[in-house]
């Protein structure tokens, strides 16, 4: 059959540049073996701007900092929001018996929020 290649065949990616290239072998096929070019841009010897390496320090020491202090913040609005609603109805004297625990469970739920909004602020000692 013409234009039929045995199934060892290997591809080859040819490059123009002098630059050294690093081998690979596939992780999925490992009869497919590659070539890298090495990203000239990372090359240089300053990859990070100051301002960008001690943002990058500071999420590597506290990862998700971020995300932490926005669901502390939202489950602290709601609780106040539940507990908003609990002393009205407290106020009112509408069924005290089932709201002052409810009334209860959301003044702790801010209190929590708050505990650990302020836990997270804290810088950590490594030893």
């Amino acid at each position: 059959m013409a234009g039929f290649e045995p199934a060892t065949a290997r591809l080859r990616i040819e490059c123009s540049t002098t630059e050294p290239h690093r081998r690979r072998q596939s992780p999925i096929i490992p009869a497919l073996t590659y070539m890298v070019e090495p990203n000239s841009k990372n090359r240089s010897g300053k990859r990070f701007t100051p301002e960008q390496y001690a943002r990058l320090k500071a999420e590597a020491a506290t990862p998700y900092r971020g995300l932490r202090k926005f669901i502390y913040v939202v489950f602290g609005a709601s609780g106040f929001i539940g507990a908003f609603v609990f002393l009205a109805q407290l106020l009112a004297g509408r069924d005290v018996d089932a709201a002052l625990p409810n009334f209860a469970l959301q003044v702790g739920v801010i209190a929590l929020m708050v505990f650990l909004f302020r836990w997270d602020q804290q810088p950590r000692r490594r030893p």
